[in-house]
């Protein structure tokens, strides 16, 4: 659907699939030939969805699908949203966590190259994600060195899976990188459980994916409690950091049960220099796909009243996937007071955007 003319809509989630082929031309060897044999990443966990990942109907005349293509995933999508800008978040997410450092590095490099070089020229209104490999933080922060100035590059990068929660100091070269380029930091969901990572969910390992994407924001609030409860936000005082596609309202409990802990517990935390709820509003942005949609619009606007909702939710479409959301289709959800910030100020703010 088109969205209101007058409506500015900035995307901070969309995804283009890389043309394998090409990232051959960026490896060098030995990687170039294991990655042509098809050897590419951590796997995955092999749920089924029914509904497929991507979309049915994003698929040109011909059958070529859409996000192929950069000229048709900017007609298809950035003209019939009426997008001013919109961020490219690769969806190899799952390379990052491969146990190998040096082969995870360079594909990773290769990702970043390809959306660079091919997708960046063709639309001013694209933005690029960087990856990067979490078995070897030194070579990450490497990669965020050699493409953090990129005009275009909005954020790094990184899985929601991590081998350690993303508080711990292993991650911190990652996070002094990304700061020295004014970079936002970026969790997306999708291989958790996978390669390095840890188990999905702290039960365990789920049996179907209505259970692992149902419990996606689960991931998320244990590594918002890391970041928080270790101190990164202490340690680097500019960072932003925000979380893709894992819910929003799960936070108000989230961190109204920590604020309370931490009256009692504060010494286990010493940096905490105030309430943790004042640090994550600070701090912490979210996309608002795949927000919760109650049958009850005024029980959604209730809890936007929870949290500093206005300044902290940024629109995402999550195109092409089966479960995106169109501008308009989101924004209607949000009282008209707030919605010019949730569909494009707060992103315009965060990533610095004229």
């Amino acid at each position: 659907m088109k969205t209101n003319e007058s409506q500015t809509v900035i995307d901070v989630d969309v995804h283009p699939i890389i043309d394998s082929a090409r990232v051959l031309d960026f490896l060098p060897e030995p990687w170039r030939t294991r990655y042509a044999s098809g050897n590419r990443s951590a796997g995955g966990l092999g749920y089924w969805n029914p509904n497929d990942v991507m979309r049915r109907d994003a698929v040109l005349d011909d059958g070529t699908p859409i996000y192929v293509r950069p000229d048709a995933i900017a007609h298809h999508h950035f003209d019939a949203c009426n997008l001013e800008y919109g961020i490219l978040n690769n969806p190899h997410i799952g390379m990052p966590l491969s146990p190998e450092p040096n082969y995870a590095a360079s594909v990773i490099a290769a990702f970043n190259d390809v959306l660079i070089e091919d997708w960046l020229p063709v639309d001013e209104r694209f933005l690029a994600s960087i990856q990067v490999a979490l078995s070897d933080p030194q070579l990450a922060a490497q990669e965020i060195h050699r493409l953090g100035d990129h005009p275009r590059v909005a954020h790094v990068l990184l899985p929601g899976g991590s081998p350690l929660p993303y508080g711990n100091r292993y991650f911190h070269p990652i996070y002094e990188a990304a700061v020295e380029h004014d970079l936002p930091v970026a969790l997306h969901p999708g291989p958790e459980g996978t390669g390095i990572s840890g188990q999905p969910m702290a039960s365990g390992y789920p049996s179907s994916y209505l259970e692992w994407h149902t419990g996606l924001s689960t991931i998320y609030q244990s590594q918002l409690l890391s970041l928080v409860i270790e101190g990164v936000f202490q340690a680097f005082p500019t960072l932003k950091v925000v979380l893709l596609e894992g819910g929003v309202m799960w936070l108000p409990p989230l961190m109204w049960r920590l604020d309370k802990n931490w009256k009692a517990l504060r010494m286990t935390s010493p940096w905490l220099d105030r309430p943790p709820s004042a640090v994550i509003q600070d701090h912490v942005m979210l996309s608002t796909q795949p927000v919760e949609e109650p049958d009850n619009v005024r029980h959604f606007r209730v809890m936007l009243e929870m949290f500093d909702a206005e300044n902290m939710l940024m629109f995402s479409s999550d195109y092409p996937h089966w479960d995106g959301d169109t501008p308009d289709f989101a924004g209607r959800m949000f009282p008209e007071s707030m919605r010019a910030r949730v569909m494009s100020e707060n992103a315009r703010r965060l990533y610095c955007l004229d």
